[in-house]
């Protein structure tokens, strides 16, 4: 497999009431195509500056993040506006759905931002939703909204989708129904998934977790077998 995910030695530093804070110490890893990834760690950890970096919505203080052989730590603004648009899929904990428009309208505006998207019917199809094409978020369940939010971000076809806490407005029961969809998503489109939470249960299904503590890389581990969401002890 080839490295889709380079960080090297990634420092990002924040300057609060003339003191300098680390929120990122220094961080290496790599994750490779395809993989399903956790980055794990108790809240300050530095897990959603982590992403922030991946997904270039915020800025390297210090060090290489390199994409795809793309390094984008040495990007300006309108180089990772591109690279947001074009490569990578968002999922957050809150949904980010347009009111106003249908569970397929949400998904088909991603057709006027990339080149090559997926079809936004087929992507609502595949997370279960192709009967609720027309409905409005009002008339949707939070886990339903969710789906659409994944249906969007795969629908971008990015080579990366990143998921900051995305079960975390979900009650338990749904939110092992998302997992088991995003595990879904990496498998059968072949995306790299990586996925920041601070839940230690989901280590078991990941092909790869990072841990991180206070802003540093603390244990890396690679699972040759990683159990399916559905076989998790929840």
């Amino acid at each position: 497999m080839n490295s889709l995910i380079q960080f090297k030695n990634v420092t990002k530093e924040y300057n609060t009431g003339g003191k300098k804070f680390l929120a990122a110490d220094n961080v290496t890893f790599t994750i490779e195509k395809g993989e399903f990834a956790v980055i794990l760690g108790p809240s300050g950890a530095g897990k959603s500056t982590v992403l922030n970096l991946l997904g270039g919505m915020d800025f390297a203080t210090s060090g290489d993040i390199i994409i795809d052989g793309r390094n984008i730590s040495k990007y300006g603004e309108q180089q990772l506006t591109g690279y947001r648009a074009e490569h990578v899929g968002f999922v957050f904990q809150f949904y980010n759905l347009i009111p106003t428009l249908t569970a397929f309208e949400n998904v088909a505006l991603i057709k006027n931002v990339v080149k090559t998207p997926l079809d936004p019917g087929e992507m609502l199809a595949s997370v279960g939703l192709g009967e609720h094409l027309g409905k409005f978020p009002s008339q949707l369940s939070g886990g339903e909204q969710q789906r659409v939010s994944i249906a969007r971000a795969i629908c971008k076809n990015p080579a990366l989708l990143l998921c900051d806490e995305p079960t975390g407005a979900l009650d338990s029961e749904t939110g092992i129904v998302i997992l088991s969809l995003l595990q879904k998503m990496c498998r059968d489109y072949n995306k790299t998934v990586v996925i920041v939470t601070h839940n230690t249960a989901l280590a078991q299904t990941a092909h790869r977790v990072i841990r991180l503590k206070n802003g540093k890389v603390r244990d890396i581990s690679v699972n040759a077998s990683p159990l399916a969401v559905s076989e998790v002890n929840w």
